[in-house]
């Protein structure tokens, strides 16, 4: 069946990350998809397939990207350590409301309405008596009444459908699992082999979960551009070290479907706001991950609660809102990006005019970079630049400038392949690849012959452009110009 979309681009700064999984594994949708929707990042989830599995993907989205013309990052999602209920017979088992289940670490069979196995055989030297479990994202609670040896003796709160391997939460957190397991440093050399440009790390707890990511990623590349690294918040713990945990990744997720669960639904919107400010301030980006248009799994169109849920997200400033089952087992992964990326834009074009909601409490470093891009907001704000102009090496100056939340473009040209799909994650920045010439006027004058080339710029438009005396030198952006295209 040929399907004809369109594939208009729609244009926003707000970037998209979409899950890929059977329902988008195909070169020719990832394309439109790409190409219409703006899809910035594609998202690897390694809770499923094989290291072959991956890196066919990895093929899909840089060919599809091709195609597309556009620059496309690649974000592999560790799983983390499986905190789960065990096997279960016939796949499922209904438990009653007040009915007794034991939980048992020693258990290997198949689960019944009585007793069930568990993958996370810690989990009773984790809890005691009084203390509530959260099982299948919070659809089943259960109370601990004993802990007897591998036994969790419980008592059912409400009735449900329990099905084999669902996730288990303690309420108020505090399960000792760490973020990474053996797993997950298999699949981290896979990611690093197939060419990940993020790595997301599931459950951190604090700063040593990331240090411990960032010190296996330093072993494995030890050249050439490495792989940011994403802290997924999801745990209580995450949010009491909140500040440490930023600054010891290059960005955060807003993990919002276990954090509910430990912290509770109605705690979520404002932990949710009070995270993408606090990581724009300590000048790192944000996601807002989990049910953005679950309803699209089945349905063509959102629910006006789901577009509510986009638009809030866009206007607490956070630089990527991302799609997960949507696109990677829904019914309509291209409609679903479609009416994301619209969101995006309504919504950009309606917030005040280059103001941005936290740049007044942005660090403030004495770094040169982080002051040239202070003064590029500065300028931008009351000038009628129709754009911002980075080149940069490694891309740092071009992330520091977005963290001022500029409604006009800001182009990062680079002559790097790799620093290029990475940029794809900033909000608002449009990565180019230019290699120019290491004399900077003609360095200059090939920019903006590019980007007039492009219909980025036309004759007579003003814009601002940030490098460095000393071209082809990694960081050494130290000037910044306001220019009138000839």
């Amino acid at each position: 069946m040929t399907h004809h979309r369109d594939t208009t681009r729609i244009r926003h700064n707000t970037k998209i990350i979409a899950t890929l999984g059977p329902a988008s594994n195909n070169v020719a949708l990832l394309r439109d998809m790409i190409m219409a929707g703006g899809v910035n990042v594609v998202r690897f989830n390694f809770s499923h397939g094989t290291a072959e599995f991956h890196e066919e993907n990895a093929k899909i989205v840089r060919r599809a990207a091709e195609e597309a013309e556009r620059e496309v990052a690649i974000m592999a999602d560790l799983q983390g350590p499986k905190i789960r209920v065990g096997k279960i017979a016939d796949g499922a088992v209904a438990l009653k409301e007040g009915a007794s289940l034991i939980l048992d670490a020693a258990f290997t069979g198949e689960g019944t309405g009585e007793r069930i196995g568990l993958d996370y055989r810690e989990l009773p030297n984790d809890v005691r008596a009084g203390d509530v479990l959260l099982l299948d994202d919070g659809l089943l609670t259960l109370t601990i009444n004993e802990v007897r040896g591998s036994e969790i003796l419980t008592t059912v709160k409400n009735s449900h459908v329990l099905k084999s391997n669902k996730g288990i939460n303690k309420q108020g957190g505090g399960l000792s699992a760490g973020a990474l397991t053996e797993k997950d440093f298999r699949d981290l050399k896979t990611a690093i082999k197939i060419g990940c440009d993020y790595v997301a790390v599931s459950f951190v707890k604090d700063a040593a979960d990331m240090e411990l990511a960032r010190k296996k990623i330093d072993a494995e590349c030890t050249d050439g551009v490495k792989p940011g690294l994403v802290a997924k918040i999801e745990r209580v713990e995450a949010i009491e070290n909140l500040d440490e945990i930023i600054r010891a990744s290059d960005g955060i997720m807003v993990a919002r479907g276990d954090l509910a669960v430990e912290v509770g639904n109605a705690a979520v919107p404002a932990l949710q706001k009070r995270m993408i400010q606090r990581a724009r301030e300590l000048r790192r980006f944000s996601i807002t991950a989990t049910q953005m248009m679950e309803s699209m799994i089945e349905n063509p169109v959102p629910t006006r609660a789901e577009v509510s849920d986009v638009a809030n997200a866009v206007l607490d400033g956070t630089d990527a809102v991302m799609c997960s089952a949507e696109t990677a087992i829904g019914n309509y992964p291209f409609e679903t990006v479609i009416q994301m990326a619209k969101i995006c834009a309504a919504v950009e074009k309606e917030q005040d005019s280059l103001v941005g909601a936290g740049d007044s409490h942005i660090q403030e470093t004495g770094r040169i970079d982080h002051a040239i891009a202070g003064a590029v907001a500065h300028i931008a704000r009351h000038t009628r630049a129709k754009a911002v102009v980075a080149l940069t090496e490694q891309g740092n100056t071009a992330f520091q400038i977005s963290r001022y939340e500029l409604l006009i473009p800001v182009y990062a040209l680079t002559p790097s392949h790799l620093v290029q799909w990475r940029m794809a994650m900033y909000r608002g920045v449009r990565p180019l690849r230019l290699a120019v010439s290491c004399n900077h006027d003609t360095a200059l004058a090939e920019v903006e012959a590019l980007l007039k080339s492009r219909g980025l710029l036309e004759s007579g438009d003003q814009y601002i452009i940030t490098s460095g005396q000393k071209m082809c030198h990694s960081g050494s952006t130290d000037t910044l110009q306001v220019v009138q295209a000839a």
